[in-house]
C-alpha cells in the first residue's frame, strides 16, 4: 500500500488535515474512541461515561474481557485467564465492591508440598520451604535484599530507582549468581519471579525487572507468600467483573470490530473499523505494547515509542486445570498447594470452585518448559502434565474427570501471559515512553501499570488514570 502524502496544514485554524481513507465513510463521531474490551478499555469507557462522556469501545474480540474469560466444561465453572484477588489490591477490590461482586477465600488448610531435585514431595507448614537450614536462611536473606531494593522504588517509574541503571545491565540470572553459590537458594528465587510470575527464564529479564515485579505487589515478602497473594477469588469468576463494566456500559461496546488504522491531528483522530471511520477527540488505545503495532497510525508515532514497544515481549504459561471426582488430597491432610522449581509444573494450588463437590487442581507450566510443551501433541502434553501433578500427589492425580488447558501463546489478540515485560537494558531506556501520548491517543494496559503490574488491579488502576487525564483537559472533535 502506498504511503500517504503529508498532510497539509489547515491555514484557517493551524490544525493538520487528516485524510480520510479511501472508501471509508465517516459514520459517527464521539467524544473518546476506546480501542480494546479488557478491564483498561472498560475502566477507562465506564469512568468517562458516568461523567457524561459520549465513549464507544471497539474490541476486536467476539467478548469483552481481553485476558479474563470463564468456561463452562463438563458441567463446572473453569477461569482461564486470570482469577484471584490479594488484600493489596484496592483499587480491585473497591470496584468489585461498586460492582456489587462477591468473593470466597481460597482453599488452604492442610500441609503443602515442596517437590525436590530427587522428586521427594515433602511436606510442610507455614512460609518456609522444607529445605536445608543453610539453604533457608540464604533464601531469607535473598529476600531480604529484594524487600529492600523493591522498597526504594516507586513502581510507577521504575526507571528513577537510586540502582535502576546497574540493576536494569544485568539479567536477573546473573544477578543472582552474585547474591549466592547455594544453588537450590537461586532455583526458589528464581521460580518466584521467572516462571510464576514474569513467565520467562531469569535469564532473560533484568534486575530491575524483578525488583519492579517485587514493588508491584508493595514487596517480595508478599509475592513468595501464596496465601497472600492468591486470597480470594470471584463468586462466579473474574470475568464477572468486564461482565459487568459491559452491561453497565450496553450499547456503547462494538463486538468483533478489528481497528486498522489511526488518523490523528491536533483536534482529534479518525479511527478506521471494518470500513467504517469513527471521529473522536481523544483514544485510547487500551491494548498490551506488543499490540499497538497491529494498528497503522499516521502520523506515525515517535520512534523512541516504536523501539519501545519492538523491545517488550509477552511470557509464556500454560495454566492447566484438573478436575477429580472428590478433593482426594484433602483427605490426606494436604492444602492442595505445591512449589516445585524442578518439576514441569511449577506451581499448583487446590482451585476448586466454591460450593463444589467435586476437586480443582491448578497447576502452571511456563517460559521453556511451555515452549516444549507446545511442541506436543495434545496427548502427549496431556500425559506429561498429568504425570508431573503425579509428583505432588501421586497416581490419583493421572486420571482427572475433565481437563482444561489455557494456552494463551497461540491466540494472536492475547500473544501470551501473563504480560509484556521489557529485555534486559530496556526498561531504563524505553519505559517513560509508554505513559506518554501522542497527540490525541493515550495508551494502556496492565502490562505498564506500577501498582498492580500485570494484574487486574493494575487494569483498574489504568483505566481510571486513563479517564482522569482524557477529563483533565477540554475535548474538541473536529
Amino acid at each position: 500500500m502506498a504511503r500517504p502524502l503529508p498532510i497539509p496544514a489547515d491555514p484557517a485554524s493551524g490544525h493538520l488535515r487528516v485524510p480520510r481513507r479511501e472508501g471509508g465513510q465517516l459514520m459517527s463521531t464521539h467524544d473518546t474512541v476506546i480501542v480494546g474490551g479488557g478491564v483498561t478499555g472498560l475502566m477507562a469507557a465506564w469512568r468517562l461515561a458516568q461523567a457524561g462522556q459520549d465513549v464507544v469501545v471497539l474490541e476486536a474480540r467476539d467478548r469483552v474481557g481481553g485476558r479474563l474469560r470463564s468456561e463452562e466444561h463438563d458441567g463446572s465453572l473453569f477461569e482461564i485467564g486470570g482469577q484471584w484477588v490479594s488484600p493489596d489490591q484496592e483499587a480491585l477490590i473497591a470496584l468489585l465492591v461498586e460492582l456489587d461482586l462477591e468473593t470466597y477465600s481460597r482453599h488452604r488448610e492442610g500441609e503443602s508440598l515442596y517437590v525436590d531435585r530427587a522428586g521427594v514431595a515433602r511436606r510442610f507448614t507455614g512460609e518456609d520451604l522444607p529445605v536445608d537450614a543453610q539453604t533457608a536462611k540464604e533464601i531469607d536473606r535473598i529476600i531480604g535484599v529484594i524487600d529492600e531494593l523493591a522498597g526504594l522504588m516507586d513502581p510507577d517509574r521504575p526507571w528513577e530507582h537510586p540502582q535502576a541503571d546497574l540493576l536494569d545491565r544485568v539479567s536477573f540470572a546473573h544477578w543472582l549468581d552474585g547474591q549466592t553459590d547455594d544453588q537450590e537458594a537461586r532455583d526458589n528465587i528464581a521460580l518466584y519471579l521467572g516462571p510464576a510470575m514474569l513467565t520467562k527464564p531469569t535469564w532473560s529479564f533484568s534486575a530491575l525487572t524483578a525488583v519492579l515485579m517485587s514493588a508491584s505487589a508493595s514487596s517480595f515478602t508478599n509475592l513468595v507468600d501464596a496465601d497472600f497473594i492468591l486470597d480470594k477469588r470471584v463468586v462466579g469468576g473474574l470475568a464477572s467483573v468486564p461482565a459487568a463494566l459491559a452491561a453497565r456500559l450496553g450499547d456503547k461496546i462494538r463486538l468483533s470490530a478489528d481497528v486498522t488504522h489511526v488518523d490523528w491531528d491536533e483536534s482529534g483522530a479518525t479511527v478506521t473499523v471494518d470500513g467504517e471511520q469513527v471521529r473522536a477527540g481523544n483514544v485510547v488505545l487500551a491494548l498490551p505494547p506488543t499490540h499497538v503495532r497491529r494498528i497503522r497510525i499516521w502520523p506515525e508515532l515517535p520512534a523512541e515509542h516504536r523501539h519501545a514497544r519492538e523491545h517488550q515481549s509477552f511470557g509464556l504459561v500454560i495454566k492447566v486445570q484438573a478436575e477429580y471426582d472428590t478433593p482426594f488430597w484433602r483427605e490426606s491432610g494436604l492444602s492442595g498447594t505445591g512449589f516445585a522449581p524442578y518439576q514441569l509444573v511449577h506451581e499448583v494450588y487446590d482451585n476448586t470452585p466454591d460450593g463444589s463437590t467435586t476437586g480443582h487442581l491448578v497447576g502452571f507450566v511456563s517460559d521453556v518448559n511451555a515452549d516444549a510443551m507446545g511442541r506436543l501433541s495434545d496427548d502427549e502434553r496431556r500425559a506429561q502434565i498429568l504425570a508431573s501433578l503425579a509428583a505432588y500427589f501421586g497416581d490419583a492425580g493421572l486420571t482427572p474427570r475433565t481437563y482444561v488447558e489455557s494456552d494463551w501463546q497461540h491466540h494472536e489478540l492475547t500473544g501470551g501471559a501473563y504480560a509484556t515485560s521489557f529485555d534486559v537494558g530496556s526498561l531504563t531506556r524505553y519505559g517513560h515512553a509508554l505513559h506518554e501520548p501522542v497527540g490525541p491517543i493515550r495508551f494502556g494496559s496492565s502490562d505498564i501499570a506500577g501498582l498492580g503490574f500485570q494484574h487486574v488491579d493494575g487494569a483498574v488502576r489504568m483505566g481510571t488514570r486513563l479517564a482522569e487525564q482524557i477529563l483533565a483537559q477540554p475535548t474538541s472533535v473536529q
